[in-house]
């Protein structure tokens, strides 16, 4: 097989259209999240919204991994957008139907009804979400598509940046009715910009049998145990993401106990320059030679910072923290979607995407339902007036706060002791070889 390749204005063609799709949606996602605590005040209630995304991502991958593979590209991007659409047009009539009271109920129907939908509408997007790294293998290069990755790392970045801005201002002045007025805006203008856009599609040659269309989970499983180590490298995203539970269920409710819902939405705005920093670095310099010891190493760093920037109850604590983070985030991104398309055949790209978001994705909400009412019924109540308060409180501090950071520092300790194992582990080692060896065997079809 041979890949169309030297697209780079159709890429970022592309790219600009996911920047405008992903900031909507995740506008759509952070303003949710701040809008239901303000109105509620419940840990709980933004706990369960963390969970039903990662149960959504987690249910959908494989699915949205086989339309990638089993359509034309243009035809699946196009779909998440209309997707996306239809349910935030619904979440919209539900806001504007329901009394604004009956929003403060955190266990109220017209509440939950509008989560599902806005959630629905952002799980759509996910489909992009699949199809961008694919797109990288057919339209980059193969010795630049770590930099090319690397661009992806800085339109999240932005992503990030513009969303925090929009949602905290918009919430704090409007709630969700312009959130979701803009949101269906912005997915109309993607969806005109889109179709002027021209993808190039796989076309099986004459005489050659096509990939088999639809999930095939067996045959998708069957290319990952086929590459010494890829399994090993998803069970520990896994695990990581297991552990990233915990800050996705708490991270909002932490921020918002120091700041203001205004403060907080511009602090993110600011911290996610340094994804667009570090996408941009990871464009210039590349990742190296060995992606999967870089990948492993990244994250070693980014557990031990989870561990030091809850030990003060401090937002310029927080501030360095996250900065350092969402710096070094786009290395790990950039890292882990090279080696899948280093070692993956293209035609099951999708899918195998796909199918490392559920796994990786399926861990993470059993954290986010079960953290939120661990730390709001235990470790808050322990770091409130119990002995940890008491033993604790005098250089850790005290109150709801301190809970959520003892939650915190407990997770990175766990975390880096799993990366510090898996960089000594044989699975390791294997991959990493596999991966600086060269590409993923050729698959049986032509592109033209």
């Amino acid at each position: 097989m041979t890949v169309i390749q030297g697209h780079v204005k159709t890429f970022y063609q592309i790219l600009a259209n996911t920047l405008l799709v992903s900031v909507m949606n995740f506008t759509a996602w952070f303003a949710v999240t701040f809008w239901v605590y303000l109105q509620t005040r419940s840990v709980f209630a933004t706990g369960v919204i963390s969970g039903i995304f990662l149960v959504l991502t987690a249910a959908t991958g494989i699915w949205f991994g086989s339309i990638v593979d089993g359509h034309r590209k243009k035809t699946a991007l196009q779909a998440s957008a209309f997707a996306s659409l239809l349910f935030y047009a619904g979440a919209l009539a539900v806001y504007l139907v329901t009394p604004a009271d009956e929003f403060h109920d955190p266990a109220g129907v017209p509440l939950w009804a509008l989560i599902l939908l806005i959630m629905f509408g952002v799980i759509a997007g996910n489909i992009r979400t699949i199809a961008l790294p694919t797109l990288v293998t057919l339209l980059i290069e193969e010795d630049t598509r770590d930099r090319a990755n690397g661009l992806v790392g800085t339109v999240t970045g932005t992503t990030f940046l513009t969303t925090s801005v929009i949602s905290g201002v918009l919430v704090a002045f409007d709630g969700m009715r312009s959130v979701l007025i803009l949101g269906i805006a912005s997915l109309v203008l993607a969806m005109v910009h889109l179709s002027f856009v021209t993808i190039p599609e796989r076309v099986v040659a004459p005489g050659e049998i096509a990939d088999k269309s639809g999930v095939d989970l067996r045959g998708t499983l069957r290319i990952i145990a086929g590459v010494p180590g890829l399994t090993a490298l998803i069970l520990f995203s896994t695990f990581n993401n297991f552990l990233g539970g915990v800050f996705m269920a708490l991270a909002d409710a932490y921020g918002l106990s120091l700041v203001s819902v205004q403060s907080w939405g511009l602090l993110w705005g600011v911290l996610s320059t340094g994804m667009i920093v570090g996408g941009l670095a990871v464009s210039r310099t590349g990742l190296g030679r060995r992606p999967v010891r870089l990948l492993l190493l990244i994250n070693v760093v980014l557990w031990a910072i989870i561990i030091v920037f809850p030990l003060r109850a401090s937002i310029w604590w927080l501030a360095a923290g996250l900065y350092l983070y969402m710096l070094l985030m786009p290395y790990a991104e950039a890292a882990e979607q090279t080696i899948l398309q280093k070692v993956v055949p293209y035609e099951r790209q999708g899918r195998v995407f796909g199918l490392a978001q559920s796994a990786e994705q399926a861990a993470s909400p059993l954290t986010a339902f079960l953290i939120s009412p661990i730390t709001q019924f235990v470790f808050i109540p322990f770091m409130t007036d119990g002995w940890g308060a008491r033993e604790l409180g005098p250089w850790f501090g005290t109150g709801a706060d301190r809970g959520i950071a003892l939650v915190f520092v407990l997770t990175g300790i766990i975390g880096v002791i799993a990366t510090a194992l898996a960089l000594v582990s044989r699975p390791y080692r294997r991959l990493n070889s596999r991966a600086t060896a060269g590409p993923a065997a050729a698959p049986a079809e032509s592109l033209s």
